[in-house]
């Protein structure tokens, strides 16, 4: 079978409290772990997207809009749907699988992904994933 949630895959999350967001793929256990024995991921998501943002809006309100809530997650392969997109962004060295294991870990994993993420929908590209999933 070909592997293809690989790391950078975008997928869309179908179960749990963040069913319907948009999340990729940092890390894939294809095999399971000893806590969790079955294939999963650790996924970065956004439980908030940012919102509309026009050159005629003023720098402040520009600045808030930008703004994005992201979440970390290990999820079963079978609660993800794939997308055909996939996002080049860099965050192996801001989430790791250690980062669940305590909620101050967590907590900074999450800033620091925010980060990351809102530079990304700063440039412009990969406009699929910050928008949101409208069915």
């Amino acid at each position: 079978m070909v592997k293809f949630l690989k790391p950078g895959k975008v997928v869309i999350l179908l179960t749990g409290r963040q069913a319907g967001k948009k999340a990729v793929i940092v890390k894939n256990f294809d095999d399971g772990h000893s806590s969790r024995p079955y294939g999963h991921a650790l996924v970065l998501g956004l439980s908030k997207s940012p919102g509309k943002v026009t050159k005629s809006s003023s720098k402040k309100v520009q600045a808030r809009r930008s703004k994005v809530k992201t979440f970390i997650k290990a999820v079963n392969y079978t609660h993800l749907m794939p997308t055909r997109y996939t996002l080049d962004v860099d965050v192996k060295g801001v989430v790791s699988p250690d980062s669940l294991e305590s909620s101050t870990k967590r907590k900074a994993s999450n800033k620091a992904a925010k980060k990351v993420l809102e530079e990304k929908f700063k440039t412009g590209k990969n406009r699929w994933f910050f928008t949101k999933l409208r069915f």
